[in-house]
């Protein structure tokens, strides 16, 4: 049973709603959004839940972002069986606050079936959403090589630099057609919140 949130929630009470409609261990991730928020209003949020498979075990992952007046507030959480480290099963939460004026990108990419039955205010059926603040970098290396096909020569390494720091992918057919429009919505509000740090400076 979700807790009744007190007089003094310091969430807004739609961010705890959607954090407990995620149904996992909303009160943890609440608790780690709520201190990092540190009192600030939250303008803007998603929160996506996503479940994982592999060869030995299920995993979940919950991922809330909350944009603010300042900063970029990303809390994460997941859970993990025993190991060398834990006898039991345990969850293990992380937050990150970015200020607006450090992110780069806000990169939304949008697929749609059937284009040319398009029709404007369709939402798409899959949405994701990618936002780049530096933190995290990918390098792709490959052999570089010439246009002679006969040349042997060392051409040394070619390759691009990335950063995509969070990557969140919703899906309508997984998620609902609501929670596509609410990345989009979310993506939005950041752009325009970007858009104006970069202004003013």
């Amino acid at each position: 049973m979700a807790r009744r949130p007190a007089a003094t929630d310091p969430l807004p009470p739609q961010v705890r709603t959607d954090i407990e409609r995620a149904g996992y261990f909303p009160e943890l991730v609440s608790d780690v959004l709520a201190s990092a928020l540190a009192g600030e209003a939250v303008l803007a949020h998603l929160v996506h839940q996503e479940t994982t498979f592999d060869t030995e075990e299920v995993r979940r992952h919950v991922t809330v972002l909350a944009l603010t007046a300042t900063r970029l507030v990303v809390a994460h959480a997941d859970d993990h069986g025993p190991d060398a480290s834990m006898p039991t099963n345990y969850a293990a939460a992380s937050t990150e606050s970015v200020p607006l004026h450090q992110i780069r990108s806000v990169v939304v990419s949008h697929l749609v079936t059937r284009p040319e039955q398009h029709r404007a205010g369709t939402p798409a059926r899959e949405v994701t959403l990618t936002i780049c603040w530096g933190s995290v970098t990918r390098l792709d290396l490959e052999p570089a090589g010439c246009g002679d096909p006969e040349c042997e020569a060392d051409h040394g390494y070619t390759g691009t630099m990335t950063s995509d720091d969070i990557v969140v992918r919703i899906s309508a057919e997984a998620e609902g057609v609501d929670a596509v429009q609410s990345a989009v919505g979310f993506a939005g509000a950041l752009s325009a919140a970007t858009g104006t740090q970069a202004a003013l400076r």
